[in-house]
């Protein structure tokens, strides 16, 4: 029953909360195969591609997941489209954390036109550290990449089209939502 209204007190105890009000964000950027179709070469990591923007919940759920060109830099273009469709899809998130890459100008104009100003905070690494460290709640959408490169499909962009990539991203958001969904029935947790 599509129609069926969704009884909140339920999702809540599943999932913590009904609504998401806060969220991580990240960017991935990935191999494309010579099948053609827009790419583009991401000088940061070194890679000629597309690049996958990625919003997620505290749990690690997919908010939003625009996929575009690899040159197309976190703070400039990219941001903007993806957070317009994060405020039109979940309006009461409230902080957004994500990495150095979404800092500068060019993203707070970006953010004032929208009147979300406060929403990014950034996550630094902690000073003195040279080697690998867990980042507070950064590590949530790390996951959630890790969880997408699972998806053999998906290890490069195999794709011509942007639309059929990003529809190959979300076909593996909603396999791994499912298996979630799965396995809290499975321990007994109402859904």
């Amino acid at each position: 029953m599509l129609d069926a209204p969704v009884d909140m007190e339920r999702e809540r105890v599943a999932w913590g909360c009904a609504s998401p009000t806060a969220a991580v964000i990240d960017s991935q950027s990935v191999k494309t195969t010579e099948s053609g179709g827009p790419s583009g070469f991401d000088a940061g990591t070194k890679i000629r591609g597309r690049n996958r923007h990625l919003v997620v919940d505290v749990e690690g759920s997919p908010l939003a997941l625009p996929v575009h060109r690899a040159d197309v830099q976190d703070r400039q273009r990219g941001v903007r489209p993806l957070i317009q469709d994060l405020v039109r899809r979940a309006p009461e998130v409230r902080k957004l954390w994500a990495d150095g890459g979404y800092r500068g100008p060019k993203l707070r104009k970006a953010l004032q036109e929208l009147d979300a100003c406060e929403l990014i905070e950034i996550v630094e690494k902690p000073k003195g550290v040279k080697e690998f460290t867990v980042l507070y709640r950064r590590w949530v959408v790390e996951r959630t990449f890790a969880w997408m490169n699972r998806c053999r499909r998906l290890a490069k962009d195999f794709e011509r089209t942007l639309e059929s990539s990003l529809a190959w991203v979300t076909l593996a958001a909603c396999r791994f939502l499912m298996r979630r969904l799965a396995r809290a029935r499975k321990r007994g947790v109402a859904t």
